[in-house]
């Protein structure tokens, strides 16, 4: 099936400061996208400007999906402006996705910031596993879909840095308190995981620390979404991998941390 699509915006709404929920409708019948899984969305009909950009799936209705996002540049900046009725270029459902959770895992999610677009999907998908999730932002302006989360029965423990709601302190120092109160669980838990490349470094450590599985989404800038650019390289164990097309889904103790820029044209 081919990937390269028209979708018009049915909604797109602002949901907080700077953060967008767009819903679009494709023109024709795609594959059902899983969590992990991105589109590239040309932001305007035009050429300027050229590239599109990456967004996780946040959301599948059926038919319709929805896509969350913050404006952080130009690119976001041009789509907030984009209204119902508006067509917009999409390729995608593009990338791997989540592995599929084993029957005695017990699930923990963790997210930090707008990493809770693809674990929202990814918690929907397991509700009945009834995963815990921890959540975590700057502030509490931050911290999306909390109503969204209460719905889907999801136990969320929520941090923010500047200790405006939830736990004061970051996301992962949560789990490291968690994972120690709860050591006979360890060997249990496998864990799937999006957010800030910081928060990802802390816990791979954690991982290894506590002998925990689990997988990351990374989020990284994209120019082309199929491979062929190799903009969106990472170091991992077995060389340099495409995070759009052998990711954004890595194992937790896969990427090697450090300068993770590939091979660089002089």
């Amino acid at each position: 099936m081919n990937r390269l699509f028209k979708a018009a915006v049915t909604d797109n709404e602002q949901i907080k400061k700077d953060h967008y929920l767009l819903t679009l409708q494709p023109l024709k019948k795609i594959n059902r996208p899983e969590p992990g899984n991105f589109f590239m969305l040309a932001v305007d009909s035009g050429l300027d400007p050229l590239l599109k950009r990456p967004f996780s799936i946040h959301r599948w209705l059926g038919h319709d999906f929805q896509i969350l996002y913050r404006v952080a540049g130009r690119g976001t900046g041009i789509l907030s402006k984009r209204r119902a009725g508006d067509l917009l270029d999409v390729i995608g459902p593009l990338g791997n996705e989540f592995p599929a959770a084993k029957t005695h895992d017990k699930i923990i999610l963790i997210a930090g910031g707008l990493g809770i677009a693809p674990i929202f999907s990814l918690a929907e998908k397991l509700k009945k596993k009834r995963p815990l999730l921890f959540y975590g932002a700057r502030t509490k302006e931050e911290l999306l879909c909390i109503d969204e989360l209460k719905t889907l029965g999801i136990e969320t423990i929520m941090s923010t840095d500047d200790g405006t709601l939830g736990y004061k302190g970051v996301t992962t120092d949560i789990l490291k308190k968690f994972l120690t109160q709860n050591s006979k669980l360890k060997t249990q838990n496998c864990l799937f995981a999006c957010g800030p490349k910081p928060m990802l470094i802390a816990l791979s450590l954690l991982a290894q620390k506590y002998d925990l599985k689990g997988y990351m989404a990374l989020e990284q800038n994209m120019a082309c979404g199929l491979g062929t650019c190799l903009g969106c390289v990472v170091n991992t164990i077995d060389g340099f991998k495409r995070v759009c097309k052998e990711g954004p889904v890595f194992s937790i103790d896969e990427i090697v941390w450090g300068d993770n820029s590939g091979p660089q044209n002089s």
